[in-house]
């Protein structure tokens, strides 16, 4: 195989470029202040960094793989081997679970779980290099898969936990969702089974260097797109989760029926909701209260901010479009969408369905029919002469 790679020209640029390519992104993500691929968003720093790492441990990468491509013992080729693993050990594969985790927003997870899981694969790795021994390998592939594994199931419990706490702080969802993890993850999951059976020749190296460029595309994109979502808690708040019984979600009855008047007052009758964006954060410091109590509130009320939110700008929606078709102006449901609040009418589309329990299309199609209908029956009783009126009638014909 590696004969083959000597060989061919084409590849060997390609291994470059796809090094290049990484190191590009990495300073990229270091070094440019403004966002190249949507202006109006502020990714999160933290999160911008630590991929920073991993497009470098990429480079790197490709730099202590390349000698292996010259070396014609394959002793020194299954050495090379060895320490190219442990060197990834050390820098790509904890940086990936940490661009993962870094991902998610709602809490800053520790970090230092990462150095445990990838301490056997150190460990193994050294001891192999020492020994010059491979025998160790097949339990180091079977506890490489089992710890991707464990992986992937804490990050499906950990973005469901992510879910939840993004309806309950966020009215818009967009450019905030991290489902689009689990793309990554399977990419990433791909990459390093295929790094570790290393089976393949040539068709494997382009398989390689194909997925890297996939990924690296990728995550500056995740990146780039993400919404910085970092909460700064009050000194206030602060003591108030520590001092009330947050945990069981009970709300004195006094405070529940501020906070639903204060609602009322400053929420619906001044149409705030209409704002886009609009975080619970906000809306608490407009009616005069703290976060926490207002997502008590709504967890009360057997919902959650999302919800709530949405919920008063499908009513609105709803106005608008009943407005609209009683003085007859020409409307767009794009347009009526926006002007309720939504900034993206797919937001608004998912909203509606889930509230009205059918498609913004079916549901102005039943609604113009019934209309139409009412119309009719209308027209229909103005035909049809009363009985008085009737009798009036001949009354006047025999005078």
């Amino acid at each position: 195989m590696y004969d083959q790679i000597r060989d061919d020209t084409f590849f060997l640029m390609f291994y470059a470029s796809v090094a290049m390519l990484a190191l590009i992104a990495c300073c990229y993500l270091l070094f440019r202040q403004g966002n190249a691929f949507a202006k109006d968003i502020t990714p999160p720093t933290r999160l911008r960094r630590w991929t920073a790492a991993f497009f470098g441990s990429v480079a790197l990468c490709h730099l202590w793989y390349l000698p292996m491509y010259f070396l014609t013992s394959p002793d020194d080729v299954k050495l090379g081997s060895l320490i190219a693993g442990l060197l990834d050990s050390m820098t790509i594969i904890p940086l990936t679970i940490i661009v993962l985790l870094t991902m998610l927003q709602d809490r800053r997870r520790p970090l230092w779980p990462v150095a445990v899981m990838i301490a056997p694969l150190i460990v193994g790795l050294t001891w192999c290099i020492a020994s010059r021994s491979g025998d160790l390998l097949p339990v180091l592939y079977a506890y490489f898969l089992l710890m991707w594994l464990g992986v992937i199931i804490y990050m499906a419990c950990a973005i469901r936990q992510y879910g939840r706490w993004l309806r309950d702080n966020y009215a818009d969802l967009e450019h905030k969702e991290v489902w689009q993890n689990f793309l990554v993850l399977g990419i990433f999951l791909l990459v390093y089974v295929i790094y570790s059976l290393d089976e393949g020749g040539l068709i494997f190296e382009y398989a390689m260097e194909v997925t890297d460029v996939i990924l690296i595309c990728y995550l500056v994109w995740r990146v780039e797109t993400l919404s910085d979502l970092s909460i700064h808690t009050t000194d206030e708040e602060e003591e108030i989760v520590t001092t009330e019984n947050v945990e069981d979600n009970k709300l004195p009855l006094s405070i529940r029926n501020s906070i639903e008047s204060l609602l009322q007052q400053h929420c619906i009758d001044t149409r705030l909701y209409l704002q886009n964006d609009l975080s619970i954060f906000q809306l608490a410091q407009s009616i005069g209260t703290n976060r926490f109590y207002l997502s008590q509130y709504f967890s009360s009320q057997g919902t959650t901010y999302n919800a709530f939110i949405n919920n008063l700008r499908i009513n609105h929606f709803v106005s608008l479009y009943q407005g609209a078709v009683t003085v007859k102006r020409s409307f767009t449901a794009q347009q009526l969408a926006q002007e309720s609040g939504f900034h993206s009418y797919r937001t608004f589309s998912d909203a509606f369905k889930r509230k009205m329990g059918q498609s913004v299309t079916a549901w102005m199609k039943a609604a113009s029919e019934q209309e139409q209908s009412q119309a009719r029956l209308n027209s229909a009783e103005r035909k049809q002469a009363r009985p008085e009126d009737k009798v009036q009638y001949e009354g006047l014909g025999k005078l």
